[in-house]
């Protein structure tokens, strides 16, 4: 079984849209996304996925959410089944964090490979988890967004040593740091030196869930990505759709 996040109570959070960040940027994507997460961002953008009533860890909206209202489980075979009937051949799972429910993601995707085995496959995550064995053979793509100090995460928690190399070695995973001050560049640039992330796998994007701060902070991060030799990524689906669900 798998547990997701809902657009509405009761309706899972399955949808086609397109892909709003990173190297995929633009493509055409089927999406899910999954409830729970082992961190908690100040800023998250996405706190309906683990910010239930009763979680005290600090978020700025300070909201709570119903745990009913916003997440679901669903057997595998029907999300598989739900994804396969959308038009893109590109799935995104999301998150919450995904691969913690990487045993359960791993029987989805060779279901939803078996329906449909033109499937291109990315997964979302902070960096913190390892991949399931039988989930990770099924790949395509990982975009890892490990959590710098301004998400309020403890470094021991978010930015684990051993998972960082792990990441930076492998050629499926493209990096994604979240970026509202300079502060923020430069810690980026001294995990690209410890760990040797490639430039050409790491992108640097402005944090904000309107298009105003968006573009005011992506002035001056794109000088920096071109200086630092990073790729810079926008959020398409912020400027198209607003900071909602399901887009």
């Amino acid at each position: 079984m798998l547990t997701l996040a809902t657009v509405t109570p009761g309706e899972a959070e399955i949808f086609a849209s397109l892909q709003g960040e990173g190297p995929s940027l633009g493509r055409p994507s089927t999406f899910v996304r999954l409830s729970r997460c082992n961190l908690a961002c100040r800023w998250c953008d996405t706190a309906y996925t683990w910010r239930f009533t009763g979680d005290n860890r600090p978020h700025r909206d300070d909201l709570a959410f119903e745990r009913s209202a916003n997440q679901l489980v669903l057997d595998e075979g029907e999300v598989a089944s739900r994804i396969v009937a959308l038009l893109p051949d590109r799935l995104v799972i999301t998150g919450g964090e995904p691969l913690l429910q990487g045993a359960a993601l791993a029987r989805m995707v060779a279901a939803v490979r078996q329906a449909r085995p033109d499937f291109h496959v990315e997964i979302e995550t902070n960096g913190s988890v390892a991949p399931h064995a039988a989930l990770d053979a099924l790949v395509d793509q990982y975009n890892v967004s490990p959590k710098l100090a301004h998400s309020g995460n403890p470094a021991e928690l978010a930015l684990i040593p051993e998972r960082l190399a792990a990441w930076a070695a492998e050629p499926r995973a493209y990096f994604k740091f979240v970026v509202a001050t300079p502060a923020d560049v430069e810690e980026a640039a001294a995990l690209q030196e410890a760990y040797a992330i490639p430039g050409e796998r790491l992108f640097v994007m402005p944090e904000g869930t309107d298009s105003a701060t968006l573009r005011e902070r992506s002035k001056w991060l794109s000088d920096a990505a071109l200086d630092a030799g990073w790729r810079f990524t926008d959020r398409l689906h912020i400027h198209l759709y607003g900071d909602t669900r399901g887009t």
